[in-house]
């Protein structure tokens, strides 16, 4: 007699014979039995990048080529050259040191352990291709790529499809690589049944010890789809079973008594018994996808998976290539009570619309204290209208990346006065907006304007943070290009508890005019400092910090000229609880000097690159 596996085997082999040749049948056989890929006759394409689409961040500027994520189009520029090189693309962070800083949000929960993805960056070539191989050339600190993607839609053309599919092509945990140096990395890649000119690198750096540095990406494909993508005999389809009068009649065999008994039954077992809050938290450790496949068991189960407690904090983040106006309708219902969403990469290329997500914010926007819309190009002045509007109590907004929003569409942000956290990295903020934001958000705690370019006056932002945000806890002016030390002096004397300042790449302060001193006097709580850049750092400054910023954590010099040996000496003795230390390009500290104070201050990790 057949085992019940057996006889589901055979009734869909026999369902499959119906539906293809014989000639079709044996030569997808032959090939699996084989374990041979059945290839084109046309020739393998090799293409690198012509266009850089989209990405969540870099360490680079929007007004110059350096070390920013448009470097990786095109042929290499470093590659096989290892080190620290300008040329190539390099992301804004690294390593622990930002997830330890408290200007970062609280972690969401029921995160699927699949998903490690920080940063991304999408890429597209010339000719859509069936992959076969794809190289990534890393010339620095490689192990960064967690996932690679393919998109079914042609971004040059003029006619997109209607349905737009992504495809995992691999996927891994992050890595700690110990060796710095360039790479070719090319994982083998799953076979998919759609050209593709359009692919995305997701990136976790959280486990590397300085920023990776990407110099091109190669991709590799065939232009005629492959036999196998075309005929797949092992893929069983339960649809197959759909129709035919004796595979039903066998099935109903197998499964007949088991359905009667499934019928005669009422209650929903040992789950009576438990208590309602217990099943919840049960449920409550469940990921979405899997909270929806539980709630199409029974009604009970379903009651508890659609209660609007399981959603007060909800993440679609991981969901991003799969959320549409649909998925947010059926979410409508159950969302009555969310506090905390994130949004974050969802809704690009017509995934989610202007009318779907501002219905779904004015049906569950009313009690939301922390909304997350990093990299969301979907995003209209209408949007923020109806947030401003709706989201009265909003504590968190976070607009990260969001380039594409005009800039009289960040007036509105002016109404959510109990703001606390606000993130405007990298968007078209222009100075009367962000004047009018600090003038009414009086409570704001964290405050992100890395490189915002249309900002005109950061002197003036600075005075009016002194005077209105005065529980400034921490600041974000990485690549400001005017602010002076005058802004720089009533900062400090009015933001007194701030704890965190990033002034990276802020060319117009000069050492000389004190305002390094008056900072270290000024800001005794500092525990992260970021001065990367600014060539006029001296000795003076360092010792100025170890006397009077004892809970320094993170400090970043990078590039200084002026700093010897001997001040750090004394800001590591001061400083006992300082975690990393960037000394790169820093021409009087040389590897023999970050040896010595490595192995004196072993809790330390300090940073000095290098260029082959």
């Amino acid at each position: 007699m057949l085992t019940l596996l057996g006889m589901f085997y055979y009734i869909c082999l026999r369902r499959r014979s119906r539906s293809g040749t014989r000639g079709e049948v044996l030569t997808s056989r032959r090939a699996v039995e084989c374990n041979q890929r059945t290839l084109p006759l046309s020739v393998e394409v090799k293409q690198y990048a012509k266009e850089v689409l989209d990405f969540s961040s870099h360490y680079g500027s929007e007004n110059s080529m350096s070390y920013t994520m448009w470097n990786l189009a095109g042929l290499p520029n470093v590659y096989p050259s290892s080190g620290d090189f300008t040329q190539t693309a390099v992301f804004r962070m690294y390593g622990p040191w930002w997830e330890q800083c408290s200007s970062m949000p609280q972690p969401f929960p029921r995160m699927p352990l699949s998903f490690h993805s920080q940063d991304y960056i999408e890429l597209g070539f010339e000719e859509p291709v069936y992959p076969t191989a794809l190289e990534v050339l890393e010339t620095y600190h490689p192990g960064g790529i967690v996932q690679i993607l393919a998109c079914s839609l042609n971004p040059f053309s003029q006619n997109p499809p209607s349905d737009v599919r992504w495809e995992v092509l691999w996927a891994g945990k992050p890595t700690k690589s110990l060796n710095p140096q360039a790479r070719q990395f090319s994982p083998s890649i799953k076979q998919i049944s759609f050209a593709t000119n359009l692919i995305r690198l997701e990136v976790n750096s959280s486990m590397l010890d300085y920023y990776t540095e990407l110099d091109a990406v190669i991709l590799r494909g065939v232009k005629e789809r492959p036999v196998l993508a075309l005929y797949k005999t092992p893929m069983l389809d339960m649809s197959d079973l759909s129709d035919g009068e004796d595979e039903d009649r066998e099935l109903e065999a197998c499964y007949g008594r088991q359905a009667e008994d499934a019928k005669r039954g009422t209650g929903n077992g040992y789950f009576d018994k438990l208590p309602y809050e217990l099943i919840q938290l049960i449920v409550s450790h469940l990921t979405l996808p899997d909270l929806c496949r539980l709630a199409q068991t029974c009604k009970l189960l379903r009651q508890h998976c659609c209660d609007p407690l399981q959603y007060v904090q909800l993440s679609l983040q991981p969901y991003w290539a799969w959320l549409s106006d649909a998925s947010l309708g059926y979410l409508q219902r159950c969302c009555t009570m969310v506090q905390r969403i994130n949004l974050s990469w969802t809704g690009n290329r017509g995934a989610l619309t202007v009318t779907g997500f501002c219905s779904f914010i004015k049906a569950c926007g009313q009690g939301l204290v922390c909304l997350e819309l990093s990299c969301c190009h979907f995003l209209t002045e209408a949007c923020l209208e109806v947030i401003s509007q709706t989201c009265t109590g909003l504590q968190e907004l976070n607009l990260s990346s969001c380039d594409r929003l005009q800039p009289q569409s960040f007036g509105h942000i002016a109404k959510l006065t109990q703001l606390r956290r606000l993130v405007l990295y990298r968007t078209k903020v222009e100075q009367t907006a962000i004047l009018n934001i600090l003038t009414f958000c009086t409570e704001l705690k964290h405050l992100n304007l890395g490189s915002c370019v249309m900002i005109e006056d950061y002197d003036a932002v600075a005075s009016l943070l002194s005077t209105r945000c005065r529980s400034l806890l921490s600041l974000d002016l990485w690549r400001c290009k005017n602010l002076t030390e005058r802004g720089l002096a009533d900062l400090a004397s009015g933001c007194r508890l701030l704890e965190e300042l990033d002034l990276g790449w802020c060319s117009t302060l000069q050492s000389s005019s004190g305002c390094f001193q008056n900072l270290a006097r000024q800001l005794p709580r500092l525990r992260k400092l970021f001065l990367t850049a600014n060539r006029t750092i001296c000795d003076s400054d360092i010792e100025e910090l170890a006397a009077g910023c004892s809970a320094l954590q993170h400090l970043d010099i990078l590039g200084t000229r002026m700093v010897s040996p001997a001040s750090l000496w004394k800001l590591l003795r001061s400083c006992s609880g300082l975690l990393l230390l960037d000394v790169s390009f820093c021409s009087q500290i040389d590897a023999r000097v970050v040896q010595e104070l490595s192995a004196h201050f072993p809790a330390v990790a300090i940073k000095k690159s290098f260029t082959q």
